[in-house]
């Protein structure tokens, strides 16, 4: 029997991407506070045990919207000052919520120009560094606010950035929350015969043609097709991924339990891979 679920409860750090679907309430758009309650407690949990946590989280330009009461469709300018908004107004609360739980967040804000420059890539490597031999939980996103990458829709949603995280940290695990219950071989609310893949040991260019037919909620930007690209960027760097549905975020510690729970992707790290370059070669 493969025991690849098994080891995940040795995971020495784990980046877990929540969805702006995960996090509000799909009747108003505003945040449900309970969830995140739930989420923050299960992060601290890891924390305890232990191991690093890096939290990546959608959500800001909703946030912003919803306070400042404009209806959609937005303009590229008109997310960026949701944005603006709506991250004070995420990371007051994801802080407030940490803070009960004796443990503290740090922000960290990032664009592709980081990402794809190098002494800035180092320089965020080294905050990453620090913040978790602090013992200190990384709330990362996309930096809306001057970088129109993420809401133009050309890195994929937090899907990518949180595998990019997870290149960049060294992370042994990814957990993408999504609004799906993990991988399937066509969109399941389009095919009742779509079928569920628990496992996926390479990921291969039919699997990857595959997810260009699939694609996310309404709410967020990323389809299927995003989180197959992530599972290339985290799986090449060393780390196991697994697609799960964040409906109840307590999944979370049960993953990393080893249950049962979503499509788990096994790492095969390439010593080559270079994730700028694949980021780049997503988008010509």
């Amino acid at each position: 029997m493969d025991d690849l679920r098994a080891k995940l409860k040795d995971k020495k750090r784990v980046v877990v991407k929540i969805g702006s679907s995960s996090l509000q309430h799909s009747e108003t758009g505003d945040l449900d506070y309970i969830k995140m309650d739930i989420l923050v407690r299960e992060l601290c949990n890891i924390r305890n045990q232990g191991k690093d946590v890096i939290l990546v989280t959608s959500g800001a330009i909703g946030c912003g919207r919803k306070s400042l009461h404009i209806k959609l469709p937005l303009t590229i300018a008109q997310k960026q000052a949701c944005a603006a908004i709506g991250q004070a107004r995420l990371m007051t609360t994801y802080q407030r919520i940490f803070s009960e739980y004796s443990h503290q967040a740090a922000q960290i804000l990032l664009t592709k120009n980081t990402i794809e420059a190098e002494l800035n890539r180092q320089n965020a490597q080294n905050t990453f560094h620090e913040l978790l031999a602090m013992e200190v939980i990384p709330i990362v996103n996309e930096n809306d606010t001057i970088s129109t990458f993420e809401v133009e829709d050309v890195i994929g949603d937090n899907d990518t950035l949180s595998a990019i995280v997870t290149a960049l940290t060294g992370a042994d695990l990814l957990i993408l929350l999504s609004d799906i219950n993990g991988l399937y071989t066509d969109d399941p609310r389009q095919n009742p015969d779509a079928q569920f893949i628990p496992q996926v040991d390479h990921i291969t260019d039919k699997l990857l043609q595959m997810g260009k037919a699939s694609t996310g909620s309404s709410v967020g930007t990323g389809g299927m097709e995003t989180k197959l690209n992530a599972a290339r960027i985290a799986t090449c760097s060393g780390a196991d991924m697994v697609i799960a549905n964040g409906g109840d975020v307590r999944v979370i510690h049960r993953i990393i339990e080893g249950r049962n729970y979503g499509t788990i992707f096994r790492a095969n790290k390439d010593e080559n891979f270079n994730f700028t370059d694949f980021i780049d070669n997503l988008h010509h």
